[in-house]
């Protein structure tokens, strides 16, 4: 006879657990231990294994973590094999170890339940026992009982006096409200004869919450002559409804009773789980509702499901890619830029970016415009400047802008195609829809890319093909030479930046040394920062009554020098009368001079007469020359202003005209056509083996959860919950304390 309530339960309890194992999912309803405490030869062993109710494992097996592999199928083998462990952990003289013996049964018959044997608690050493045994077994049942999840089984026998229970004061430690121990009475049938538990069983003496049940265990000569459980049991019963003082309780008495008791406490346990798994899966089930109904009916081989599903998906392509270009207000994406966003940052950040990267060579400009200027001249000496030399030098800069505008559409294409691959993830479950689909738009991008470039080139070439000097912003040849005037060196725009670059300044070892640091020359200040990013100034020099001065090279040193200082005779940086400032070549030296000759800050050497640079091998000699080519660098600088202005606004415009929204008209007029003539339906709407999966898995899983929520509700209906039983009057335990 094994233990009824719990055969009832683990039906119901394995349904459940392989309805969760279906959705890969645990069941988690993480059972409460069991555990047993009690002296020495108290029964403890006995009342968990009447608790089971199965001494023979029949086809189930089981194993013990010491010996894995092993499979133990016979109940005696289990019990020599714990025997034996114990031997060999604590010796064969009453020793005692922490170490527990893990034994696991396999079985369709048996709950995940974890049962605690726990060793016998004693005051006096024996055997091999240490002196401190009684702190030792204290501290080993303290580390299980405490747990919340433990029910504790406290095991005294009949015939001792049960205020000197250590089982009940240890109880009582852990669960003072004595919510999860039952006392457990033993060895009734060994009472001196005209003595009983009756008024223990009736928690009159030493009253507990869940009260106390009298059991019979098998005797040991029972045990040595293999009596049977089921025989036990019988005796047990027949115990309890022959002796005078327990057969009106007989009910309420005996293993069955106990098994009773552990089993409601575990339905208890069950059923408060239940609601939280049940909200769970219902939760699930509502995700899974929307997608499912589409599969209900589903038959992969009709030809109208696949007509209407290329039609749906070519038209959602569509639409997802005018949302990524356009932008939605529909789910929105916080993690990323759109493709969209990129291309309006290409148009509008990274696109003037390249066009202001072209930096001017100052050194390499100023001689070419001295140069074209010659060069118009021939063996006549100009009195004025030539328009022919600016209109020269202004062509050679506008062809430059060629490549960053070119560049501008190589990225723009990239991000299209980028934007394409995106809005066919979609197209998942059709591989070669979406191949198709990638391959059709992107051959339409990549022919417009030539339409695209051609028109821009063909701006370019415009610009090229008329000079307008009349344009409104253009300063003109007038206003270009007023700005040499002596009474105005600065350029007209004062805050325009004229260079950027790394410099090192150079100070002595005494002073801190010398140290790059990252130079903004404008028309008006000298500033210097930490890095590029500009944020941490270090000093802004003005530039007045500044000049430039030559340094020789250190002995040491592989940097080539120059030199800022003022000329009243002021410090210029802290109390330096003089800024050196080192570069890698003699190049970069003249390069930074002519730059800051365009922002007024001449070479030391002027000429007395008309205080006019002429540095040897960057500037001219002739005075009259060097008002041209600043006159030319000024018309420069304004005209090359203009077609950029014009650039910016005209390449965006561009390209969006004849790549992006050509892109939307054609996959919205003309995409389903090439999609149609491009080979046969059928083959192009073949499932993918993953999305056939999916959808079987989903399916799968939507029965599985329906089937499980009708277990729980088997469960809540087959099962009752009990309530607590209600506080007693439990100070004798506090004084026994």
């Amino acid at each position: 006879m094994g233990n009824r309530g719990m055969e009832d339960l683990i039906p119901l309890i394995n349904k459940l657990q392989d309805a969760f194992s279906s959705i890969g999912q645990s069941c988690n309803l993480d059972l409460p231990q069991i555990a047993v405490v009690g002296g020495q030869s108290a029964g403890k062993s006995s009342v968990l294994e009447n608790f089971v109710g199965r001494p023979c494992l029949v086809v189930q097996y089981a194993e013990f973590l010491h010996c894995k592999g092993k499979k133990f199928v016979d109940f005696d083998e289990v019990r020599a094999e714990i025997e034996a462990e114990t031997d060999r952990i604590t010796g064969s003289n009453k020793g005692i170890s922490p170490i527990p013996i893990n034994l696991r049964v396999y079985s369709p018959h048996v709950l995940n339940l974890t049962l605690i044997d726990l060793p016998g608690m004693t005051k006096v050493a024996v055997g091999d026992q240490p002196q401190d045994i009684e702190h030792q077994i204290r501290d080993m049942l303290l580390q299980f009982i405490t747990k919340e999840s433990c029910l504790i089984l406290a095991v005294t026998p009949a015939n001792t006096d049960l205020a000197n229970s250590d089982a009940l004061k240890i109880a009582k430690e852990v669960d003072p409200q004595g919510l999860r121990t039952i006392g457990v009475i033993t060895k009734l049938d060994l009472m001196d004869e005209g003595t009983d538990a009756k008024d223990i069983f009736e928690n009159k003496l030493l009253p507990l919450r869940r009260g106390y049940i009298g059991v019979v265990n098998r005797s040991q000569k029972d045990i040595d002559g293999r009596k049977d459980i089921r025989a036990a049991l019988a005796a047990e019963r027949k115990f309890f409804l022959s002796h005078p003082a327990y057969r009106h309780m007989a009910e309420r008495m005996g293993t069955p009773h106990l098994q009773k008791a552990l089993n409601q406490q575990l339905t208890n346990h069950i059923r408060d789980t239940l609601p939280g798994l049940r909200s769970k899966l219902q939760s699930q089930l509502l995700s899974l509702e929307k997608e499912v109904e589409e599969y209900k009916n589903f038959r992969p081989d009709d030809p109208t499901r696949k007509t209407k599903a290329l039609l749906q998906m070519v038209q959602q392509f569509g639409v997802d890619f005018e949302k990524c270009i356009e932008g939605s207000g529909d789910q929105v994406d916080t993690n990323e830029l759109s493709g969209g966003a990129k291309i309006n940052r290409l148009f509008h950040e990274r696109f003037p970016f390249e066009l202001v990267k072209i930096v001017f060579d100052e050194k390499e400009l100023r001689r070419e415009i001295s140069h074209a200027i010659k060069n118009v001249h021939g063996v006549r000496t100009g009195l004025f400047t030539p328009d022919l030399a600016f209109e020269a030098i202004v062509k050679k800069q506008i062809v430059k802008l060629k490549t960053p505008c070119l560049k501008c559409i190589d990225l723009v294409i990239q991000e299209l195609i980028n934007t394409v691959r995106q809005c066919t993830n979609k197209l998942n479950s059709y591989p070669r829809l979406r191949e198709e689909t990638e391959r059709i738009v992107t051959t339409h991008v990549r022919e417009r890319e030539g339409k695209a470039k051609d028109q821009v080139l063909l701006l370019i070439d415009i610009e090229l093909s008329y000079i307008n000097t009349n344009h409104e912003d253009f300063i003109g040849f007038a206003n270009a030479q007023q700005r040499n005037t002596a009474a105005n060196k600065k350029r007209a725009i004062p805050n325009q930046v004229i260079r950027k670059g790394w410099l090192t300044i150079n100070i002595s070892i005494m002073k801190g040394g010398s140290k790059e640091y990252w130079f903004v020359l404008t028309a008006e200040s000298l500033s210097w920062y930490k890095n590029e990013e500009e944020k941490e100034k270090k000093y802004m020099l003005p530039l007045d009554n500044l000049k430039l001065r030559d340094v020789e090279k250190g002995f040491m040193s592989t940097k080539h020098i120059f030199a800022i200082f003022n000329t009243e005779q002021r410090n210029v940086y802290k109390d330096l009368r003089q800024i050196e400032l080192a570069c890698d070549t003699q190049d970069d030296v003249d390069s930074w001079k002519a730059s800051f000759l365009r922002a007024g800050v001449y070479p030391e050497k002027d000429q007395e007469e008309n205080e006019e640079p002429c540095p040897a091998d960057t500037f001219s000699m002739d005075p009259q020359l060097e008002r041209q080519v600043e006159t030319i660098r000024n018309l420069v600088d304004s005209y090359i202003s203009i077609i950029n202005k014009s650039i910016r606004d005209l390449v965006p415009k561009t390209i969006m005209h004849l790549m992006i929204n050509s892109a939307k008209d054609f996959i919205h007029s003309e995409l389903l056509a090439y999609l149609y003539s491009s080979g046969d339906q059928n083959i192009l709407m073949e499932e993918s083996a993953d999305q056939a999966q999916r959808r079987d898995e989903m399916l799968r899983m939507y029965h599985a959860l329906k089937e499980a929520l009708v277990i729980i509700g088997d469960i809540s209906a087959n099962t009752i919950s009990t309530p607590v039983p209600p506080p007693v009057n439990d100070s004798w335990m506090q004084e026994a304390r």
